[in-house]
């Protein structure tokens, strides 16, 4: 069995992207929607962490969480998010069809591809590339033409919080173009 290794850093911050089974759309409609804020709600409840930036796409989600001082245990909040969302949306989303041993063999659905992408954030510089790319996100997959356009991310509260300019990632700057605030 493979074994991944993490880097895990006690009160660090963290990038994640988590992505669909088979890049399936459907995390922008409204009830997937609804069912992913109660299962963060309850994880949070249950295990706190801070959201940094966050960004929800059709297929996947990009987002960045601060734990608490000397916790370090992402996988487990991953893990009920995941897993509330599962037991919500089983009845609309899973695919019986889609079911291989393997998938039953690990207690897994298809829902969710079976991990998650991290990466621990290692000083300002890299915090402020991460939330740029969380928010540039939409724009650089054409699901529209400025950031300021995607109702589903925590840009909106960057701009409120003067952050960004409502026309920051207008689709006129490449991502690689993105100016790095200190």
């Amino acid at each position: 069995m493979t074994r991944y290794r993490r880097a895990l850093v006690g009160g660090g911050t963290y990038f994640f992207t988590v992505v669909t089974y088979r890049r399936r759309r459907f995390l922008t409609d409204a009830e997937p929607q609804r069912w992913l804020r109660e299962a963060i709600e309850a994880t949070r409840a249950d295990h706190s962490f801070d959201i940094d930036a966050w960004v929800l796409l059709p297929d996947h989600l990009h987002c960045i969480w601060t734990l608490p001082e000397g916790d370090a245990d992402f996988a487990t909040r991953w893990s009920l998010i995941k897993t509330r969302f599962t037991k919500k949306a089983r009845a609309l989303l899973q695919r019986e069809d889609w079911m291989t041993p393997s998938k039953r063999k690990h207690r897994e659905g298809t829902i969710w591809q079976r991990r998650f992408w991290e990466h621990v954030i290692r000083d300002q510089r890299d915090f402020v590339n991460h939330v740029n790319y969380v928010h540039y996100n939409p724009v650089k997959h054409g699901l529209v033409k400025r950031a300021s356009d995607w109702p589903f991310s925590s840009f909106h509260r960057y701009v409120d919080a003067g952050l960004y300019s409502r026309g920051w990632g207008d689709g006129i700057l490449g991502v690689d173009d993105l100016v790095v605030g200190e």
